[in-house]
């Protein structure tokens, strides 16, 4: 056919103008081209010319800034036009099919030449404001004018020949009207507000302070829609993942809009509204505060998705008109056509054009495209409404614990778990409820429309399959708080479970030691027997809910199928059969998400009531000296942002923060101030019980002089300075702070005396998780010979030294782990280190030796605090420092006793000043034995020094171990690292699957490819019914048309091989039976797969942790040297629990998804093969997507759970220290420290978030394309009639995959970072076991071995690991049965090498040691290590009883048990226990003192009668009287056995009957003490000397 503009049939002259010529309706089309061929005429040259030297932007770093007026509207109306121009083209092209003679061009062409100008003027406006040039806007402006003007003047004629809105061109001229017009009202309105044209004086704009800010990544808030839409502005970033992972600065600051600040303001002020004058008790309600804050970006969401769920109901209508009008396409009643004939041209109806299918394929694929969009931007806006609540509701707790009463964090109404909880349980509970919310109401809306739909469709039997999915929805509920409750119980089993395996971990050398690995090991496994048990209820419960999931919709269509059956006496047509299909697909979502979102309701109610509880606790007392405003500071710092930036910047910043901090203060006369800066008048404090802890106290405090605080313990001397501090409740009385001088505030160069601050140092040192410097400097600038001189005083000198970064380390939780003596010494130079007027110290010496005490008292207190004038308030129980003191306040049960300097009271109070000299004779007689010890505190540095020896060792470990990737990083060839990136780790995978069970691998691969085969087989079975129904029906076709008039009966069954051939007529009974049958088994297998899944799991859970528990626990003790704790016990913690209870469930989802996309895309190849050619672009646009996708997801998650961390711990950091915070008046900067790091985890999260938005909606497009794909290929290539029912089987089937693809790439994603767990557990499990064999069998060791107790040592050398020097080189010792043997030596000797040689702890590789006559190298170390005992340095006591941890092995009777007690003087001290010898032990017996922990040591070594006792500086911290009554015990007891005692100090050898010392891992003397303290200069009696 020719093609020409107006058409060429042969009796009408299309090209005539005799009516005039606007009444030539192909003339008014061509005027209609005008304007779109002008626009492009003149945009294009502008956009691919001018473009190069435009270079007249504003100066902004990210080019999205949007700010001409109505943009949005803009970009929604220009979406819509360009809709109607596809309809309009539509239209247009289908009335042309239905001419009779020629092809008429004007009908179609400027409906095509609409859409491209259309596309440019978005494209050329876009380009415009982003360049901010708006003048050029006027071309846009004359094109929408000239745009409106043609199209009215053709309404006008259509309107003028009476064609009305029957006529679908009518209706679509008069929509392109109104757009045309209401774009040019756009563009005069940007004209009026930016006043760019026909005024003098345009507008100027600047951008917003966000995107000033190069630091802000985040530009979801300010681009444009299309943009906002797709998240393309994500791309730099997921696709540079590829290339070097993203890092905390590649994705910047949130906008301010997002910020924790600005939400936790709005949230504020909604709760604060709340509380009115006439009620200001009242508790404000926090939902409605949440809903003012909040609210109305959860509307625009819940709007967002319903508009979703509507055009969800599009896919199963479209998927009906096309089965449908499949075949009767191009044949309309002949009368018709005539009447219809305006301007020469077919006019059709509206509904006519709703019947042809290749329009309706069109409109599937653009309602799928907008369903999606809208269900992501949904989804994204309630994520960033759920992060916003997160961060406002954390600032909301943390300024709240910031003004706790002490009193009850003392009391223990508010403990610090549950403070924890709140942070990281409740918000979290929250926000997650948030981000379902929407669904509440969107769901029941869903529900109903779509039973609505079914019965339209279908009629009554519609609602039987419908009240299926409705009466199995509670089940789902019961399962789903089953659940919960199961994930409850496994909580607790697995908390106990890590108890016992810390506890074990810690005492691991003691375990070894006694041979007592296996005892412990297997109530460990017991306690993972138990856990496992309610693993394995969870596992059934999970297994239930997917099953449900699944058989569900089968249940439904059965159900549906046979009743229609029944009632009609014929099943459904294709089209029918197949709509109703997907709309059970898309009714089974709501309904099973629906429990869980119940189930989130119920618990953020909870949540909620929790919260408000906290935030109505009580608050700190304002009648303090601090009285002001403690909230100030979130609020201060946004107001006064602009004033202290003026400030001078060298200052501190917490002097900036001071300008407006400062509390008011009552002026006092001027009597009162002399020389006291504080002062107590009349006192009364409690801690909240209103009972007052201390009462009638008058005290005054001196300034710039030393006062001492002293008496008993619990008399009430730390509750004193807290009251001065405003931390107790006063009932009565007041503090006065005296003012300082107004002269002496001016700040003196960098460093003023802050005066509103106190130094404090708490009884209970409290470190930061920060470097040592941080916890020392504490937020003050930094002064480096301050800072010197301070570490001096404290002597932090050395102990920094041994640290692996020296003043860099991080401490605290997360760091080294100091001793308690090392922590407050810190504490004590954080106190010094502050430039304050006033220092308090509570008990600094508690935890000190003497020789540190006295340096810190004379370098210290006296030296450094007193030559600054410091006013010094020192809480002590050391009596002779009081002679230092200026003042002194003495106590006793809550009340002041005495008030004075020494001299008053030596005078006044003669019999406290006596009691107080017997205390100090007692205490010089512990100052000599206290000198005798060689320090505490070098003990303590000893166990540092072991904490790291072997770091450089542990590090090379490490590297290989755990991160292999980053040795590959190193390499700048990027095709390497891009590949290793993106790999999927198989190998782990495998390992994982192999630990599961080759058995159960089968089973479950088998069963899911059997199940889906099944699944598809009931659809074609489905397809193939509802198919043979219509044949033999004939005429009975649901739209009445005729259709029989082509196809005979015989036609039919060729064309439709799997009917028999003697007529479908009588065989069609057997449908039925089939279909139930094949759908039955669909179900049983339904239950099968989800249980094989889960029980996989289970099984490789349960193997993975037993042989990681075997292992570790046999594993050398060097292991435990090189690999820190916190590295082993996260194997049992963080990863087992991932194994346990995350990977299955993934690994389901997985398979499910893959498995279904996979058998749609193979149904539908199957119908038409044609569908796999356009199948190859799409494969490979996916392969990219999920590629970038997998590695920038990873990055994310890492990024999301290390910011995660230090947001928790800084919460309990906060509540631990409060006091200490605010003594110092450091709220401020702990507030500012708490917004910043929920910022950085608020980014981090929603960066994640939109990533997940960014791939789904670009695998809802794939899927979209593949539905319409599949559509046409479908429509084009069949053309037998009997094929309806395959057609919407593949169409039904392509909407499937829109909704698994993303599931594939998210899961892959999830278990991507899931099978790391295993890749790090698996890394353990290489680790070598001791060899626990021996050369000898243990029946070959006779029954009482060793007999005599006779040690030969021959040639020993020792070493700790083949990597390193040995530590003992040629050792020879003969020691007799029964002596008593010293050895001695300078710390780093060997001596404790050499006890751990005689237990074959460590490698022996040269000589040999035999005891009785044995080689020990030969003996299985279970016999070896149980026949021996030993004493340890540092006691470790098991929680449990007593009688477990003196004989786990329940081997001994009770009188063998009290007589070990009664030997090691603990006999009366059991007794008087409940319980008696069961009584209990808590965890590391922190219930006993560390003397009584050794004497339970010693104990356990009794009880287990060995011929041979190794001591190794057991009684490090026992004090000497027990000591003495020790040694003697020990004499006695042992009287004939060979005890080797390890010394360090030297006078406990001096009675033995041999000594050793040793020198580098050599022997350098030895010989009986007497002997070896005559050579003068030898090396022991130097020892003895410097002992004396």
């Amino acid at each position: 056919m020719a093609l020409s503009f107006c058409g060429n049939d042969l009796n009408i002259n299309a090209y005539s103008v005799e009516q005039g010529v606007l009444n030539n309706g192909c003339f008014v089309d061509a005027l209609n081209l005008v304007p779109h061929v002008f626009l492009l005429f003149i945009t294009f040259p502008i956009l691919f010319i001018g473009w190069g030297s435009q270079s007249s932007k504003v100066q902004i770093h990210h080019n999205t800034w949007l700010h001409f007026p109505g943009h949005n509207l803009r970009w929604i109306l220009t979406f819509s036009l360009l809709f109607v121009h596809v309809c309009e083209f539509a239209e247009g092209i289908v009335s042309n099919n239905r001419m009779m003679q020629t092809n008429h061009l004007h009908l179609f062409m400027p409906a095509f030449m609409g859409f491209i100008a259309a596309t440019t003027s978005v494209v050329y406006y876009h380009n415009i404001e982003t360049s901010n040039f708006p003048k050029l806007l006027l071309v846009l402006f004359i094109y929408w004018v000239l745009a409106f003007i043609t199209k009215s003047i053709k309404l006008w004629k259509f309107a003028e020949y009476s064609v009305g809105l029957q006529h679908l061109r009518f209706c679509i001229t008069a929509l392109l009207v109104i757009l045309y017009g209401l774009l040019m009202a756009v563009e005069i309105n940007v004209i009026r507000v930016r006043k760019y044209v026909f005024f003098a004086n345009p507008q100027k704009v600047k951008p917003p302070e966000d995107l000033q800010d190069l630091g802000v990544r985040f530009l979801q808030p300010f681009v444009n829609l299309l943009s906002k839409a797709t998240y393309w502005w994500m791309n730099p970033l997921i696709i540079g993942a590829h290339k070097r992972p993203i890092e905390l600065k590649k994705i910047g600051k949130l906008p301010i809009a997002m910020r924790a600040l600005t939400n936790y303001l709005r949230l504020k002020d909604a709760y604060e509204d709340q509380r009115t004058a006439e009620d200001p008790d009242r508790s404000p309600s926090i939902w409605r505060s949440m809903y003012r804050a909040f609210g109305r970006p959860i509307l625009l969401s819940s709007t967002f998705r319903y508009l979703a769920d509507l055009l969800g109901f599009a896919g199963p209508l479209c998927i009906s008109g096309i089965v449908k009008y499949l075949n009767t396409d191009n044949e309309v009643p002949a009368t018709d056509k005539s009447k219809e004939t305006y301007f020469g041209v077919y006019f059709m109806s509206s509904t006519e054009l709703l019947q042809n299918t290749s329009v309706l394929a069109v409109l599937l694929f653009l309602a799928l495209v907008l369903q999606r969009t809208f269900l992501q931007a949904s989804y994204y806006v309630t994520i960033e409404t759920g992060i916003n609540l997160r961060g406002a509701l954390l600032a909301m707790i943390y300024n709240k614990i910031l003004r706790l009463s002490t009193s009850n964090m003392s009391m223990g109404e508010m403990t610090l778990g549950q403070i924890n909880n709140l942070v990281a349980i409740e918000t979290n509970q929250l926000m997650w409820f948030l981000f379902l919310c929407p669904n509440l109401w969107a769901m029941p809306v869903q529900i109903v429309m779509g039973v609505i739909l079914l019965y339209y469709l279908l009629g009554s039997s519609a609602l039987v399959g419908a009240s299926v999915i409705v009466l199995l929805a509670p089940v789902q509920y019961r399962i789903a708080t089953k659940l919960a409750d199961t994930q409850k119980s496994t909580l607790e089993h697995s908390t106990d479970r890590l108890k016992k395996t810390t506890e074990i971990l810690k005492g691991i050398k003691l375990l070894k030691l006694y041979a007592w690995e296996n005892i412990f090991c297997d109530s460990v496994e017991e306690t993972r027997g138990k856990e496992l048990t309610s693993l394995k209820t969870f596992a059934f419960y999970t297994s239930m809910s997917i099953f449900m999931n699944a058989a569900i919709p089968i249940a439904a269509v059965l159900s549906t199928f046979v009743t229609h059956h029944f009632i009609n006496k014929s099943g459904p047509s294709p089209s029918e059969a197949f709509a109703a299909l997907a709309l059970f697909h898309i009714l089974v979502t709501p309904l099973f998400l629906l429990s869980t979102v119940v189930r989130f309701a119920v618990k953020a109610l909870v949540s909620v009531q929790k919260l408000g509880e906290f935030l109505q606790s009580d608050e700190i007392g304002d009648d303090s000296w601090r009285n002001g405003d403690m909230s100030v500071s979130l609020e201060a710092s946004k107001k006064h942002l602009g004033a202290t930036k003026a400030i001078n910047r060298k200052q501190p910043m917490r002097y900036q923060m001071d300008n407006y901090e400062q509390p008011t203060r009552r002026q006092m006369r001027p009597t009162e101030t002399e020389d006291v800066a504080v002062k107590v008048s009349n006192g009364f404090f409690t801690w909240g019980s209103n009972l007052s802890t201390l009462s009638d106290i008058n005290i005054r405090i001196p300034t710039g002089q030393l006062t001492m605080i002293v008496g008993q313990v619990g008399c009430g001397k730390s509750s004193l300075l807290l009251a001065m501090l405003g931390e107790m409740q006063s009932i009565d009385g007041r503090v006065h702070w005296s003012e300082l001088p107004d002269c002496e505030r001016v700040h003196e160069g960098n460093f003023s005396k802050n005066r509103y601050s106190v130094a404090y140092a708490a009884q209970k040192s409290w470190l930061l998780n920060a470097t040592v410097e941080d916890n020392i400097t504490f937020g003050s600038p930094f002064n480096k010979q301050r800072y010197k001189t301070v570490i001096d005083t404290c002597s932090l000198q050395l102990d920094i030294d041994l640290l692996p970064f020296g003043d860099q380390t991080e401490i605290g939780e997360r760091g080294i782990n100091l001793s308690g003596g090392q922590r407050q010494r810190i504490c004590v130079a954080r106190a010094l280190y502050q430039n304050t007027n006033i220092v308090f110290l509570d008990d600094p010496f508690s935890a000190l030796d003497i020789h540190l005490s006295d340096h810190l008292m004379q370098e210290g207190i006296l030296k450094f605090l007193q030559d600054d004038k410091r006013t010094v308030v020192l809480v002590t129980h050391k009596l002779q420092y009081l002679i230092h003191a200026d003042w002194i306040i003495a106590m006793k049960d809550g009340t002041v006793l005495r008030e004075g300097t020494l001299k008053d009271i030596q005078t006044h109070d003669v019999e406290l000043y006596d009691h107080w000299k017997t205390l100090m004779n007692r205490q010089d007689q512990g100052l000599e034995k206290d000198i005798q010890q060689d320090s505490q505190t070098t003990l303590e540095r000893k166990t540092l020094r072991r904490a790291f020896y072997s770091r450089e060792a542990k590090n090379q470990v490490d590297d290989e171990d755990e991160e292999e990737e980053e040795e590959e990083e190193e390499d700048d060839n990027m095709s390497t690292t891009t590949n290793r990136r993106s790999k999927i780790p198989w190998r782990v995978c495998w390992c994982y699957m192999s630990s599961g069970g080759f058995f159960m691998v089968f089973l479950m691969v088998s069963s899911k490819l059997l199940k889906h085969s099944v699944i598809v087989a009931i659809d074609c079975w489905l397809a193939s019914w509802t198919s043979s129904k219509n044949q033999s029906t004939g005429a009975d076709m649901s739209n009445g048309t005729d259709m029989s008039s082509g196809t005979s009966l015989a036609t039919v069954i060729s064309s439709n091989a799997t009917l028999p051939t003697p007529g479908a007529l009588e065989n069609k009974d057997y449908y039925l039976p089939v279909f139930i049958v094949l759908c039955a088994a669909g179900i049983t297998l339904c239950l099968l797969t989800s249980l094989t899944v889960e029980f996989l799991g289970l099984s490789a859970a349960t193997n993975l942790h037993h042989n990681l528990l075997n292992k570790i626990i046999h594993a050398p003790i060097r292991f435990f040297d090189i690999t820190p704790l916190g590295q082993i016990l996260n194997r049992f913690s963080a990863d087992t629990n991932i194994i346990d209870q995350h990977i299955p469930p993934t690994l389901e989802s997985l398979t499910r998804s893959t498995l279904l996309c996979l058998s749609a895309i193979g149904v539908i190849s199957f119908i038409t093969p044609s569908f796999l050619i356009s199948l190859v672009p799409l494969a490979v646009a996916f392969y990219f997507i999920q590629k970038y996708f997998r590695v920038a997801s990873k990055d994310l998650q890492d990024l999301d759970d290390s910011t995660q961390l230090p947001l928790l711990c800084h919460f309990s950091e906060t509540a631990e220290g409060l006091t200490t915070i605010r003594a110092f008046r450091h709220e401020a900067r702990f507030k500012q420290r708490m917004l910043e790091l929920t910022d950085t985890n608020n980014t981090a999260y929603l960066f994640l978030s939109a990533a997940n938005r960014w791939l789904e909606v670009r695998t809802d497009y794939l899927g979209a394309v593949i539905v319409l794909t599949a559509a046409v290929t479908l429509i084009w290539t069949t053309k037998s009639p009997s094929t309806g029912g395959l057609v919407g089987l593949g169409l039904t089937y392509a909407l499937t995959v829109t909704n698994y693809l993303n599931w594939v790439v998210r899961n892959l994603a999830d278990l991507e970072v899931q099978m790391a767990a295993v890749k790090k557990v698996n890394s353990f499990l290489g680790t070598e076991s001791e060899n626990y064999e021996g050369s000898m069998d243990a029946s070959q060791v006779p029954e009482n071995w060793p007999q005599d107790g006779e040690i030969k040592i021959q040639d020993l050398c020792v070493r700790y690991d083949p990597m390193l020097k040995p530590v003992l080189k040629h050792v020879n010792a003969y020691i007799k049965p029964g002596q008593k043997v010293g050895i001695c030596g300078r710390t780093g000797s060997g001596k404790s090498s050499l006890s751990l040689a005689f237990f074959n702890m460590v490698d022996i590789f040269e000589g040999k040691i035999v005891i009785d006559g044995i080689d020990i190298c030969k003996l299985p170390l279970q016999t070896l290590r149980s026949r021996l005992s030993i004493i340890l340095q540092d006691p470790v006591l098991f929680s449990g009883s007593i009688r477990f941890n003196l004989d786990p092995e329940r081997m001994c009777t009770d009188d063998r048990l009290w007589e070990a007690l009664e030997i090691a003087q603990l006999k009366n001290m059991v007794k008087a226990l409940p319980g008696g010898i069961d009584a209990v032990v808590t965890e590391g017996g922190e219930n006993f003192s560390v003397g009584q922990r050794q004497l339970f040591c010693l104990a356990r070594a009794f009880v287990r009668k060995s011929s041979i006792l190794i001591m190794d500086e057991a009684t490090a911290s026992i004090d000497m009287a027990t000591e003495n009554i020790l040694q003697k015990v020990v004499m006695t007891a042992f009287a004939d056995r060979t005890v080797v005692t390890i010394a360090h100090r030297v006078h406990t050898i001096l009675t033995a009957d041999l000594v050793i010392v040793m020198k580098r891992g050599n022997i350098l003397e030895y010989d009986k003490p007497e002997t070896l303290l005559e050579q003068e200069d030898g090396m022991f009696a130097s020892f003895v000397k410097a002992d004396m």
